[in-house]
């Protein structure tokens, strides 16, 4: 399943916050397609039939199938520029010991 750093789930939870009730809105993430390779990122007000539900914290993240499967056991992150644009970064997750 991916997991957010904390860095992710601050940046989520203050854009979720600015654009939807976060009750029950979330980031969601779109593969586009079981073959593509680029995700598409969006606030959604709630999770679509069929997605996956990842929580930290009080920060939501929505899969689309596809995307829940690209990204079994990765680590999303995010980075926030001085101009304030955030950018969401994959990475694989540190093996269990």
């Amino acid at each position: 399943m991916l997991t957010l750093t904390p860095t992710a789930s601050t940046v989520i939870e203050n854009l979720v916050s600015r654009e939807a009730d976060p009750q029950t809105a979330g980031l969601r993430i779109d593969s586009g397609g079981p073959q593509s390779t680029e995700f598409a990122v969006a606030v959604a007000p709630e999770p679509q039939p069929g997605d996956q539900v990842v929580e930290a914290g009080a920060a939501r993240v929505f899969l689309e199938s596809n995307a829940s499967v690209a990204l079994d056991e990765k680590v999303l992150d995010a980075q926030v520029s001085e101009e304030g644009a955030v950018r969401f970064a994959i990475g694989d997750q540190a093996p269990a010991e």
